[in-house]
């Protein structure tokens, strides 16, 4: 796990790409980080981005509003779609996600979601913890398998639901929406998921950076209910016993966030203890950094 939470907060680390990576701004105010070989496509394009000055690449003043910055943007990240340097936009999703410094912020502009870890920006999303309490008092947790079709992650396991939030659609309906459409679970049951958390990391690889921020959900579920795979994008549900989770969360078979998702859900609910994990702080601090 401490290999893991490395991993995930990779940007922050000595050696990382963020010594050599431009300030992405928008009116003067930070909203990502750009590298130096994005820096150098965009200056193709110089009625959207102005040049690369005092470390910060900045989208042009004339660019004024959330619609034209919104539009200008995305005509570039079109064209740029055809480069073969730029992995990452062959995963293009036809989803807007929200550009802004902080997420109490209003968006300043949209950009599409296969397109954010070339500049940086914050993406959000929602995790859902799914578990049931027996009789006895035993909790179990309900995991899920990725399809093995997925874009990202194929075939690992992954919470009961979660999904990205896109530009102007809150944190509840999401939610509602996730559990719906990924593990069948009714609106009506949704609802009851009580928000406990966030879980925060900055990581960067050959696809860029990617600064992420997950509303974390715990949802007691009924003994008898059994999600059933919806949209396609879960192949499999499995309800395991705490300690078969602890286990599996040692190994490779994880989406990496939702195995920082599964581990913050065993500290808040004492399944790990200050007293008998030494790293008890590491993970802590590794599930919640400021972004």
């Amino acid at each position: 796990m401490l290999q893991l939470l490395r991993r995930m907060n990779n940007f922050y680390l000595q050696g990382s790409c963020r010594a050599n990576c431009y300030r992405f701004e928008i009116d003067g105010t930070q909203v990502g980080w750009i590298s130096p070989h994005v820096a150098s496509l965009l200056t193709r394009y110089p009625d959207v981005f102005s040049p690369p000055h005092g470390g910060a690449v900045s989208l042009c003043h004339g660019l004024d509003s959330y619609r034209k910055r919104s539009e200008a943007v995305d005509a570039v990240l079109q064209t740029l779609r055809q480069e073969s340097s730029l992995f990452c936009l062959k995963g293009w999703r036809d989803e807007k996600y929200s550009v802004m410094p902080k997420f109490s912020d209003p968006p300043l502009m949209w950009m599409e979601r296969a397109a954010t870890s070339l500049f940086g920006v914050k993406r959000y999303g929602v995790h859902v913890n799914g578990y049931t309490v027996s009789d006895t008092g035993e909790v179990s947790m309900w995991l899920a398998r990725r399809s093995p079709t997925k874009q990202t992650y194929p075939g690992l396991l992954d919470n009961v639901a979660a999904g990205g939030l896109s530009a102007g659609v809150g944190i509840k309906h999401t939610l509602v929406k996730e559990c719906q459409e990924e593990a069948c679970i009714p609106a009506a049951t949704a609802e009851k998921a009580c928000p406990v958390t966030t879980v925060s990391y900055t990581y960067e690889d050959e696809e860029g950076v990617f600064p992420e921020s997950q509303f974390i959900f715990d949802l007691e579920l009924p003994p008898k209910f059994k999600p059933r795979v919806g949209d396609g994008e879960v192949q499999h549900f499995y309800l395991l016993p705490i300690d078969k989770v602890k286990e599996l969360l040692a190994t490779d078979d994880f989406k990496p966030n939702s195995a920082m998702v599964v581990l913050d859900f065993l500290i808040r609910h004492s399944y790990i203890e200050p007293d008998t994990e030494p790293c008890y702080q590491e993970f802590v601090a590794g599930l919640h950094q400021t972004l």
